[in-house]
């Protein structure tokens, strides 16, 4: 009978340390679960900014101020000018 009672009890124990070890890998994943989630949000705040420098960079009116001011680059007289329409 005390066998059997040892042996009972050796499995509650074992189960119990079990549990134990199972919420505290659950608690660190959650954890790093959150951490994760932060980041990625702090990402996504990141990735809207940048498309919007993008977009204030790549304005035609800053490309055209660049090129005009820094490369002295000039719009031609419209005389000179030749559109050219695509072949359909």
């Amino acid at each position: 009978m005390i066998r059997a009672d040892a042996f009972l009890l050796s499995l509650v124990v074992i189960s119990a340390l079990g549990v134990v070890a199972a919420q505290h890998q659950s608690r660190q994943l959650f954890s790093e679960l959150e951490r994760q989630q932060a980041r990625a949000r702090a990402l996504e705040v990141e990735w809207g900014q940048l498309q919007l420098e993008q977009s204030t960079l790549a304005a035609h009116v800053r490309i055209e101020r660049l090129a005009r001011d820094t490369l002295g680059l000039r719009m031609p007289p419209p005389g000179q000018m030749i559109v050219v329409e695509p072949v359909q």
